[in-house]
């Protein structure tokens, strides 16, 4: 089973030790990779290219134009559920880091293309924080990125408050400057904790 399948699975069933459920959401918690004084390069291939725009309709690939790291989280911007927890720490964590020195994109790419427009985008994420970054596009060049980086998700339900409710895997990537995926963060963790993995693989 591929593993975006098995995050999938573990997202919608809430069966795996761990899982998280935030209001009418269930996610899993994605397998942890604890902090070492070692950096270490994934075990499987995962990341690629991609061709989106953000919320101001400039275009986007998965280098940052401003040649930063990022933190990429599959969401969508009115997500009650893991998404309201993960996006602050993101912006949270960008922030801490940008104290020490080191700039990162917080960045969100969207789930849901139909509610996450270059025109909705940026006041919903502004309410959150300025300082996120949402990406949106067609299918197609969504597709590419979803398959990309392994992501499954599926809708569950239609909320009278929220709209379209979805299953999606929680995990967040951070990619170096060059786009290239490092490692795999839960979305649970403190942003001070983050930013400290963030550097080991900065280098700092």
């Amino acid at each position: 089973m591929r593993l975006r399948n098995l995050l999938l699975a573990v997202a919608c069933s809430g069966l795996a030790s761990g899982a998280l459920a935030h209001g009418t959401e269930t996610h899993a918690a994605p397998p942890a990779l604890a902090p070492s004084d070692q950096v270490t390069a994934l075990p499987w291939k995962l990341g690629g290219a991609f061709e989106l725009v953000d919320q101001t309709g400039a275009p986007r690939t998965q280098t940052d134009p401003h040649g930063r790291m990022q933190l990429v989280f599959f969401g969508y911007a009115n997500c009650p559920g893991i998404c309201s927890a993960a996006l602050p720490m993101m912006a949270d964590t960008a922030e801490l880091l940008e104290r020490r020195g080191i700039s990162v994109s917080p960045v969100l790419i969207t789930i849901d293309p139909v509610l996450d427009t270059v025109e909705t985008m940026g006041p919903a994420l502004a309410k959150i924080s300025t300082d996120l970054v949402g990406l949106t596009g067609d299918r197609e060049a969504l597709s590419e990125a979803y398959d990309a980086f392994q992501i499954d998700f599926e809708k569950i339900m239609d909320d009278p408050e929220y709209g379209p409710i979805y299953a999606h895997s929680s995990h967040i990537f951070l990619l170096d400057q060059a786009g290239k995926v490092l490692t795999l963060l839960p979305p649970v963790l403190p942003p001070e904790q983050v930013a400290d993995i963030v550097m080991k693989y900065a280098g700092s």
